[in-house]
């Protein structure tokens, strides 16, 4: 019979290995296979085809229309006129936006990497009797699994 069980990469895991040990599962039947996650970069431009979910433009556009109105509005008492204070003001509040939302982004998922939520996980793979199955279960589940599954091994006969 296989038990096959994820875990948080965390000191439970070892305390459940070494459980397991104690009751009679040699170290040759435990397999643990943890996995690496993907480092996540930003990117400036979206395609069609990939779209990670950050925008770097929505207060860059927010803050540009708000700005070119003020410039434009400030433009008819200004030597240039509104139309060249409204665009002067559309590129400082697009870029200001742009320096905002990039910084703060980056910021974000700094923290995001190295939070709680950067732990990886950890597959455990057990080989034991069917009179063991639901000892090793047991142990697995105390020692905070994640999730438990049994597979009996078929016979070849």
């Amino acid at each position: 019979m296989l038990v096959v069980s994820s875990f948080e990469y965390t000191e439970s895991i070892e305390i459940a290995i070494a459980i397991l040990e104690e009751n009679g599962v040699s170290k040759e039947k435990i397999l643990a296979v943890p996995f690496t996650k993907k480092r996540e970069e930003i990117k400036l431009f979206d395609s069609i085809h990939y779209s990670d979910g950050v925008s770097l433009f929505d207060l860059a556009a927010a803050l540009g229309t708000a700005f070119s109105v003020l410039g434009a509005s400030f433009g008819f008492v200004l030597t240039w006129g509104p139309i060249i204070w409204g665009l002067l003001g559309f590129a400082i509040g697009a870029g200001l936006g742009f320096i905002i939302d990039y910084f703060w982004t980056k910021n974000k998922i700094k923290k995001r990497a190295n939070g709680p939520a950067s732990k990886t996980e950890v597959v455990l793979i057990i080989e034991c009797d069917e009179t063991l199955g639901k000892t090793v279960e047991d142990i697995l589940w105390k020692n905070l699994a994640i999730g438990v599954a049994k597979v009996k091994k078929q016979s070849n006969t």
